[in-house]
């Protein structure tokens, strides 16, 4: 409880620190609520009591209280809900980037493969309102406690028969909440037919899935398909909320009986000279909102309770988060070029939730200014030496080396920017042309002679002429831009690939996947001549990954991995003349493959 009273000062703070004004008036505001709703009731009181004795002015003067707080009522109702809408957003406005700011702050990407750091991600950043949100609520909670608390001491006053109103205002919430159980129970059972009818219906409104559709002439048969499972919850939700309606109405007629009643019995109290008409109408003031205050009281308690989730999945990701920042232990400056090269040394690593090695016992050295392709079938762990590189993951058994230093003890940041690099699963920024190609190099963003030179490298000159405002085109349909194809969007990674001038390792992780052959050859020739040069000038170290075998020929270095483990490595022609070596087969395979 204590870390909740914690996160809820914290957020009062930011509330206060980023709207003073707004938090002030809505603290101000629950307590005027509490004050209005008692003026009501004692000055509509007054004013029976005075017109009965005929004091005119004392009754006119009781009214115009009445008037005033009943308008004031109203006015804050409200206000208190634009109140809250602006402080929620403002503290949202500083969680977020929190959130945000605690997982970029994470070097390694392995988290982002954990299901449990995705289900927690998910609770905190897509939830982080109703963390914001909880403590308003647990301040409107007490503020409808003390408004409840008023309104059981001014009906204690009148008569303790009174008293007895509170529990018959309890029972239409214990009906209410037994009818939304049922209704939480059938839009659980049918959840999955929710589902399916959701996505049979975008099956048929999507352009994608739309082309398969009509030619298949699939369209009456998805359409039936998505009605009769929209039938199915339909019928079980409305079985429930029928059910939910009827026991809402039980509630309500409990609760008629006991507010009749007990009015009933203060008026022959009053008939009988043991209270006045003032006491009778207020009464009946103050009993017919005590339900709806109980209510709130209860609902507002609830749902400070509701956030407990989000709220756990934040403090577990603020643990894991500064977990991994204090474990990042790497201070040393990464070179300013690279003499010695690289080294694997007995290298392993599995993936998060998973028993199989991605890498087993890898053992090899890249000497600085080495061309280095990494070969082998889907998921022999290519990739997987590719991000070890990058630092994305650690290892779990062995350590590289970079010019005999551990690339643990590197500086992380250090040593990215001493890195380029083109993923197969890249990015694509939706953002202008030029940025989406300048961040490659952040200091660079804006100039705009090296975003050219990127572009011109990556062979991608052709896509700026097609595109209507050329590099200040905005990219993305989402945004209102021009969508590129899969090939050109790669290009643009290519492109950004390339806009670091002078980094120690160069790694293009199959960059030419969705490009065909002619322009793959273009591009590797031009990136070899890219590679030979960093060599000369920074001793860089160039990574080739691909699945296409005549693009990495040219190589100094080539290693074959099979399941994770480094079968083979040497040149092509060494590697080539290996009688059923790996390597010699699978080139065997692909180039009679594509002499057919």
């Amino acid at each position: 409880m204590r870390r909740y009273l914690a996160l809820w000062y914290e957020l009062l703070r930011i509330s206060w620190r980023r709207a003073p004004a707004a938090t002030a008036a809505m603290i101000g505001v629950c307590a005027l609520t509490i004050a209005a709703a008692a003026g009501i009731a004692l000055s509509l009181r007054a004013v029976i009591d005075a017109s009965a004795h005929g004091t005119l002015g004392t009754a006119v003067a009781a009214a115009c209280v009445a008037a005033v707080c009943y308008g004031v009522t109203v006015t804050l109702q409200q206000t208190t809900w634009d109140l809250f809408q602006l402080l929620l957003d403002k503290t949202n406005g500083e969680l977020r980037p929190q959130i945000h700011g605690w997982i970029a702050g994470i070097e390694g990407l392995d988290h982002m493969e954990r299901t449990d750091f995705l289900d927690r991600l998910e609770g905190a950043r897509d939830h982080s309102w109703q963390i914001c949100m909880s403590p308003w609520q647990l301040v409107m909670a007490v503020r409808s406690g003390l408004q409840l608390g008023l309104m059981l001491l001014i009906l204690g006053a009148v008569s303790p028969w009174l008293l007895f109103l509170l529990l018959f205002a309890a029972v239409p919430l214990w009906f209410d909440h037994r009818g939304k159980q049922a209704v939480l129970d059938a839009e659980t059972a049918t959840a999955e037919a929710f589902r399916l009818q959701r996505h049979l219906f975008q099956l048929g409104t999507r352009a994608d899935s739309g082309k398969d559709i009509r030619v298949a002439g699939a369209g009456e048969e998805l359409v039936r398909r998505q009605a009769a499972a929209w039938d199915e919850v339909a019928h079980l939700r409305y079985r429930a909320r029928m059910r939910a309606a009827g026991s809402k109405f039980g509630g309500w007629a409990v609760f008629a009986c006991g507010y009749v009643g007990t009015l009933a019995l203060v008026a022959y109290q009053a008939a009988h000279g043991r209270g006045t008409a003032g006491d009778v109408v207020m009464a009946v003031t103050v009993a017919s909102g005590l339900r709806q205050t109980v209510q709130q009281v209860v609902g507002r308690t609830e749902s400070t309770l509701a956030t407990r989730t989000a709220i756990e999945s934040y403090f577990w990701l603020r643990a894991y988060a500064a977990a991994e920042t204090a474990r990042t232990v790497g201070t040393i400056p990464a070179p300013s070029r690279l003499d010695q090269g690289i080294a694997f040394e007995h290298v392993s690593y599995s993936y998060p939730g998973t028993d199989r090695l991605a890498l087993d016992d890898v053992s090899v050295r890249i000497p600085a200014g080495t061309v280095v392709a990494i070969v082998g079938e889907y998921g022999s762990g290519k990739t997987t030496l590719v991000k070890l590189l990058a630092k994305f993951y650690r290892p779990d058994e062995g350590r590289i080396t970079v010019d005999g230093t551990d690339l643990a003890d590197l500086d992380t940041a250090d040593w990215r920017s001493h890195i380029s690099a083109a993923f197969q699963d890249f990015g694509r920024l939706e953002t202008t042309f030029a940025e989406g190609v300048g961040l490659g190099d952040l200091p660079h963003l804006t100039d705009h002679e090296r975003i050219a030179r990127a572009v011109r490298e990556a062979d991608a000159t052709d896509i700026v002429k097609c595109l209507p405002q050329g590099m200040d085109t905005q990219l993305g349909r989402e945004l209102g831009g021009v969508d590129l194809s899969e090939g050109q969007w790669q290009r643009v990674a290519l492109a950004r690939a390339v806009m670091r001038g002078e980094p120690l390792l160069f790694v293009l992780d199959e960059p030419t996947a969705s490009l065909d052959a002619p322009s793959e050859h273009a591009i590797f020739e031009r990136q070899m001549g890219r590679a030979r040069q960093l060599a000369k000038s920074t001793g860089a170290v160039t990574v080739i990954v691909s699945h296409r075998f005549s693009t990495v020929t040219g190589a100094d270095l080539i290693l074959v991995l099979d399941r994770g483990r480094l079968v083979e490595s040497g040149t092509h022609a060494e590697l080539s003349a290996l009688n059923g070596g790996r390597y010699a087969d699978l080139y065997g395979i692909q180039a009679a493959a594509y002499s057919t």
